[in-house]
């Protein structure tokens, strides 16, 4: 393993210490706010977090092309070329813009869906069922762009329905509101992955999670001012909750995946992610006291198993 994709590995696991902890201030907002509005809040926050930043870092690298430097450069036209042409930061930008607000929107779907399932299940259950999006992203990527999977992930696939039947699914085969909603914010979450795998290669990385952030932001306020009903003491009464999930979940968090994303692959990437689930259970029982049944445990465990499984290397992958 080179020392970048190694870099980045480290990135998605602090990304994923920092998600698995913010199911826990995402319940304690609850009690305050209603669930789209709590996102829009936290997404606004992130937008001008990372916005302030990726204004900086355009700032930054326009003086190192101004003028007075320009004059060491090759002129265009000669034997070389300047490092930046006009032409291409426009392509660029046209990359990052709509790439931003495609991320955008999935995020948006997968961060209000997990937001209202949070409301009814525990931080640790809902963490563990986001995991999902890891065995999901092998198989969206066979169905979408043909890339064909090996049989120790398709068991991986069967392992995971099994741990999740284990750990949402009741006596009377019945799922909780709270599953189903967490279940559809796995599809999603899923989809933005392959999102940013794709559009990360193409476009600068701090402006597109600007942009992905602002498009979140903007999407959320208008489904909250036509299902619930924002207000500002709710807000000002969940500002922790929205500080650390606005700051460091999503100003921190997905700045970081998007950054590491440049530098391994969606798989390992997503399987890294998935991790979250470990730090929301530890989180849920060291900071709200929550408890699981042994039947929920065994499932988690069945789960996390199978994110490890499909990542084991078969004989002849090891030789390519």
């Amino acid at each position: 393993m080179n020392d970048k994709k190694m870099f980045g590995n480290l990135l998605l696991l602090l990304t994923a210490m920092i998600w698995g902890t913010a199911f826990v201030f995402q319940r304690v907002g609850m009690d305050s706010i209603e669930p789209v509005t709590f996102n829009a809040a936290r997404m606004a926050l992130a937008a001008v977090m990372v916005g302030a930043l990726a204004f900086g870092l355009r700032q930054r690298k326009s003086k190192d092309i101004s003028p007075r430097n320009a004059a060491a450069m090759p002129v265009p036209g000669a034997a070389g070329k300047t490092p930046v042409q006009a032409g291409e930061r426009k392509s660029q930008w046209n990359r990052t813009w709509k790439g931003g607000i495609c991320c955008g929107l999935f995020l948006t779907a997968g961060s209000v869906f997990q937001q209202m399932g949070v409301v009814y299940t525990t931080a640790g259950k809902a963490g563990f069922i986001t995991a999902m999006y890891m065995l999901l992203v092998p198989i969206l990527n066979f169905l979408l762009f043909k890339k064909k999977n090996s049989w120790l992930v398709w068991l991986a696939v069967f392992l995971g329905v099994g741990g999740m039947y284990l750990l949402c699914v009741k006596e009377d085969f019945s799922l909780t509101r709270g599953d189903i909603l967490v279940c559809i914010c796995a599809l999603m979450f899923s989809g933005h992955i392959l999102c940013c795998d794709y559009f990360v290669k193409l476009a600068s990385a701090v402006e597109l999670a600007a942009i992905q952030f602002a498009t979140a932001a903007v999407v959320s306020a208008v489904i909250a001012s036509f299902t619930e009903s924002p207000n500002w003491a709710g807000i000002a009464a969940a500002t922790v909750p929205i500080l650390y999930c606005g700051v460091v979940s999503g100003g921190i968090g997905y700045t970081l995946q998007i950054v590491a994303q440049k530098f391994t692959d969606p798989t390992i990437a997503s399987l890294l992610m998935s991790l979250e689930s470990v730090f929301a259970v530890i989180a849920g029982a060291l900071l709200l006291g929550e408890q699981m049944s042994s039947r929920e445990l065994l499932g988690c465990t069945v789960m996390f198993a199978a994110t490890v499984l499909v990542q084991i290397p078969l004989p002849d992958e090891r030789k390519n």
